[in-house]
């Protein structure tokens, strides 16, 4: 008996602690991100959201108000009334204005994300069941990006790695603060290509070719994943993009071109090994 009461005393502070263990790492709030498409999302969303929260603010601090001084305990009888010209004007201009106040910075990031001139390069990405395949424009560079995490590993039968589920073979290498334009098709099926940190998702269609671009302002390690269901092995073709300086970008685009596939991936593998908070968070 005495076991059980100890067990249920300690529960409400197991629970505590394991709320405190799931909530250390949560955020309730859209990532800023790390190109000027992601930020222009964000600032976006932080408008609509404080928007909203005026509304909110308005419309239930009337409600409120309304129930305490207009209560039938002080005697406050409801009025009697059919149609009234100044509130239909007021509910008619008022969420007009708000959605005009919306519309226009929301047109202007929309015509920004789509804007991929002058960019300083392209990379083509093609989707196919279930891998990447990455071509550097006029670069003579592509290679395809499989997961690396091997079926053992997914079985149990070996230990998981640190990007479990998240790494490939052939992560796509990025030079940092150069506007890269990127092309979106695909061999097979519907595939969408979406980086999370990027603010970059867009659809890569057999026959079509879809574009968007990004500028990586960070230097990092950054995932991303397929977001349209292409079948069977829709959720084991990751994506991995290491934004690096342009000196080292360079300098590993060079060694690709030579055919030196191992020393360039030496190269960038170096760089994050001196540089290894330099990894961004998984979803």
């Amino acid at each position: 008996m005495r076991s059980r009461i100890a067990k249920a005393a300690a529960l409400p502070a197991l629970l505590v602690g394991m709320s405190s263990a799931a909530h250390a790492d949560w955020a309730v709030n859209m990532p800023r991100g790390v190109t000027p498409v992601s930020e222009a999302v964000h600032g976006l969303h932080m408008l609509v959201f404080w928007i909203v929260v005026m509304i909110g603010v308005v419309v239930f601090g009337a409600i409120f108000w309304s129930l305490f001084r207009y209560r039938k305990s002080k005697g406050a009888v409801a009025a009697k009334w059919h149609e009234h010209m100044g509130a239909e004007i007021a509910w008619t201009i008022v969420p007009f204005i708000i959605l005009i106040g919306i519309a226009v910075p929301a047109a202007k990031v929309m015509i920004d994300m789509e804007d991929a001139s002058d960019a300083d390069m392209t990379v083509k990405v093609t989707g196919y069941q279930w891998l990447w395949h990455y071509e550097y424009i006029d670069q003579d560079v592509d290679f395809y990006s499989r997961l690396s995490t091997s079926r053992e590993a997914m079985l149990g039968l070996e230990e998981k790695p640190e990007d479990y589920l998240l790494g490939v073979d052939n992560p796509l290498v990025l030079p940092v603060d150069r506007k890269v334009r990127f092309h979106h098709t695909a061999g097979d099926v519907i595939h969408s290509w979406w980086v999370y940190d990027f603010a970059v998702k867009k659809d890569a269609i057999p026959g079509f070719i879809n574009t968007n671009w990004a500028t990586v302002q960070e230097p990092g390690i950054y995932y991303g994943k397929c977001a349209e269901l292409c079948g069977r092995g829709h959720g084991f073709m990751p994506i991995t993009v290491k934004a690096i300086p342009g000196d080292e970008y360079d300098e590993w685009l060079a060694l690709m071109q030579d055919g030196e596939t191992d020393a360039a991936a030496d190269l960038v593998a170096t760089y994050f090994a001196e540089n290894d908070h330099m990894v961004a968070e998984a979803p």
